[in-house]
């Protein structure tokens, strides 16, 4: 007779098979739809799978999920390395998005054993912190949560703007506390996803920028189209305020249905206004300005500073002074300064000239404009006092990267979060009249030990020659065999830099003899304007081709070998893996695609397709087809091929990147391999894009990704009983 604990495991092992039995993956209708670009014919043959509301594609989608939750949950280990994850996730606080204000400090704080970041201030640095925002109490019974998404304090400190969304959708709810009470008071304004609250000097009013209200039977484009910039009083009904600056406000200020406009305030410059139109992802701005008392609305005399031409990404102000941070002739930046009153760029003075570092961004004080900067991968900052003076280089604790940097503009000095691949974020306080940094003890070194991993800065050739950054993080003493699983990141796009990032997660991959790589792909912002150009639209292939020269990089010199490696791209990074894998498949053992844009042909018919037109294209245009066709790792999966084994993530809240891009991809790959390996598609219903994901959801997400790929490179103790697609 069998014992009671033996008969239980008997009893596990027949009840997972008899569940492996029943789940299936769903039948995937082929309904091919034809489009003709500009003489080109491309077939699609999922197109049935962007109606995500249709019941037909719920109950498919809902199919995959299940599929996906019983394959990972049939891998041994699985549970102990969430359980791994987790602990190193919870054994240390994280503080970020710092803000000083009225001699507070504001920030947002995870600490152990909480499930999301809430939002705390101090009286002072020596002062116990007090909880403000607390989204875990929101939380409904059926278990979908909140999330804060922004805030932004008064000049005095004594209020606070902060918008809280469902479930990861980002669709801000602003709301207004009172931060000495924590009291909530009754203003709530909908609509509120690129809030960008700027207070004014009374301390009770605000400007924000607010979407437009759109029919049910809207198309999805429509959803970030002619937002405009409110004022709203404490107290006031936001539908009774009229509109003062953006879509069809001004007649003499040019701004179309895909801009994005920001009305703002700063102490640094107090008789001025500054209004801002954004070009989508466009990083370049069109600046305006107008004296303080002008009351904005419709017949606002604006005195226009900057157009895209000018090629301004950043601004700050001091007095009657504006600084521009500019790429005009300038591919790694440079710093302008003109006055408020007779801003002419014709006769800006050059305060920060270009150089071999990439100016990032730039921030004033009161005593001095900070400018922060990027040396070869590295974080620098300097500082160019207001009374005149040479720039002068802050000497860092660490070589390492700036994560954040705050100033106060009534304020001298700065703040800064400084970490680094293997280094936990600090943040530092900079003394304006010693210039030496002390630590602000906001948040403790992580517990995590990392001191028996290191960090290499490599290069690698990409096709046409040219020599790519490549980060790579290992244990120390590593051999050079090609035995061990590595997972290689790239994103390039928009001009973003993947800067060295802390994770205290990533020891559960590493600790295994994992090695873990980012390939700085052209289209991102490392080596300035230049290498983002060099990675978007029509020159988007460089992107991919980095990413697959780091990919050789690790094999040829022995780290991994290609049944040991896999890639991974998130959001744009999803036409980087998808462009990897689509065109040398037999270089990784497995991929991930993170809510990933995969068919880029159709993407500008998302909610954030038109605004994201600048960077990758239209298919309205012949140029734009080709680049989007070209990019478009969807239309070019291939029959019977030996495709990685994949797994594809998505919210079903994604307001970024439609859950139908993992749908369809996924569909296709499926389809289309014939190596044998799985394709599997993870859904969160209570999740978005990842930003406003809790901390179980984030540790749940990362322990089945890292179960996925111990599993399919091979790792023994993690290899799943027989079974696939």
């Amino acid at each position: 007779m069998l014992r009671t604990s033996a008969f239980a495991r008997l009893l596990l092992i027949l009840t997972s098979v008899s569940l492996a039995a029943q789940v299936q993956l769903p039948k995937t209708p082929v309904r091919d739809v034809t489009d003709e670009y500009f003489g080109t014919k491309v077939v699609d043959p999922y197109r049935w799978l962007e109606k995500t509301d249709d019941p037909e594609v719920a109950t498919w989608m809902k199919a995959q999920n299940d599929y996906t939750r019983n394959m990972l949950a049939r891998i041994p280990g699985r549970d102990q390395l969430l359980e791994r994850v987790k602990a190193l996730d919870n054994a240390g606080a994280v503080v970020s998005a710092l803000q000083v204000w009225g001699g507070k400090y504001f920030y947002y704080k995870t600490e152990p054993g909480s499930d999301n970041r809430k939002l705390y201030v101090r009286d002072s640095l020596q002062s116990f912190e007090r909880l403000l925002v607390d989204p875990e109490k929101l939380t409904t019974p059926d278990g979908k949560h909140y999330s804060i998404d922004y805030f932004q304090p008064s000049i005095d400190g004594t209020h606070v703007a902060y918008g809280m969304s469902q479930g990861g959708s980002e669709n801000s709810v602003l709301h207004v506390l009172e931060s000495t009470t924590g009291k909530v008071l009754s203003d709530s304004i909908d609509r509120a996803e690129f809030g960008s609250p700027s207070w004014l000097p009374d301390g009770h009013s605000f400007f924000y920028s607010r979407l437009q209200k759109v029919p049910p039977d809207a198309p999805a484009t429509a959803r970030y189209q002619k937002l405009r910039v409110y004022h709203h009083s404490l107290g006031a009904d936001p539908e009774s305020e009229p509109a003062v600056f953006g879509y069809d406000v001004n007649p003499n200020i040019k701004v179309t249905e895909d801009d994005f406009s920001v009305l703002a305030y700063s102490p640094g410059a107090p008789h001025y206004l500054l209004g801002l139109v954004i070009h989508g992802v466009k990083r370049e701005l069109d600046v305006y300005a107008v004296p303080l008392e002008a009351n904005p609305g419709s017949n606002t005399a604006w005195k226009k500073i900057a157009e895209e031409a000018d090629a301004v990404t950043g601004l700050d102000v001091h007095g009657d002074s504006i600084y521009l941070l500019s790429h005009k002739d300038a591919s790694r930046f440079k710093v302008l300064r003109t006055t408020l009153a007779k801003a002419d760029l014709t006769k800006a003075s050059v305060v920060v000239p270009p150089s071999e570092v990439v100016v990032t961004s730039i921030s004033a004080a009161a005593d001095a404009l900070y400018v922060q900067d990027l040396d070869g991968g590295v974080g620098r900052l300097r500082r160019l006092p207001h009374d005149g003076g040479g720039i002068q280089p802050v000497k860092l604790p660490f070589d390492g990267a700036i994560q954040s940097l705050a100033t106060n503009p009534t304020q001298p000095g700065a703040w800064i979060e400084l970490t680094s691949w293997t280094k936990s974020p600090l943040w530092f306080a900079l003394d304006a009249k010693s210039g030496k940094l002390a630590d602000t003890g906001l948040v403790p070194p992580s517990p995590v030990d990392f001191s028996q991993v290191d960090s290499e800065e490599v290069k690698a050739k990409s096709a046409d020659g040219t020599m790519v950054p490549l980060s790579v993080i290992h244990k120390r003493g590593l051999v050079l065999d090609g035995s061990h699983p590595a997972w290689l990141e790239g994103y390039g796009a928009y001009g973003i830099t993947l800067d060295p990032t802390f994770r205290p997660i990533d020891l559960a991959f590493l600790e295994r003899g994992g090695v873990f790589a980012v390939a700085h792909a052209r289209g991102g912002g490392e080596y300035g304007e230049d290498w983002h150009l060099a990675g978007k639209k029509l020159t988007k292939q460089h992107t991919i081709d980095d990413f697959i020269a780091g990919a050789q990089y690790l094999i040829e010199h022995k780290y991994t070998s290609p049944a040991h490696l896999a890639g991974e791209g998130t959001s744009a990074g999803g036409v980087t893996i998808g462009g990897a894998i689509t065109q040398h498949p037999e270089l990784f053992g497995a991929a991930l695609i993170r809510v990933g844009d995969s068919d880029s042909l159709r993407s500008e018919l998302m909610a954030s397709g038109p605004a994201n037109i600048p960077e990758f294209g239209t298919v309205k245009e012949a140029d734009g087809f080709k680049a989007l066709y070209a990019m478009d790792a969807y239309q070019h999966v291939k029959p019977d091929t030996a495709y990685p084994a994949v797994l594809l993530t998505t919210g079903v809240n994604d307001p970024r990147v439609a859950s139908w891009q993992a749908a369809k991809m996924t569909a296709r790959l499926q389809a289309s391999s014939n190596s044998g390996k799985p394709v599997l598609m993870r859904v969160d219903y209570d999740a978005g894009h990842g930003i406003g994901s809790t901390k179980s959801q984030r540790d749940t997400e990362f322990a089945d990704e890292l179960a996925f790929l111990f599993w399919q490179l091979g790792i023994p103790e993690f290899q799943a009983s027989a079974g696939g697609n």
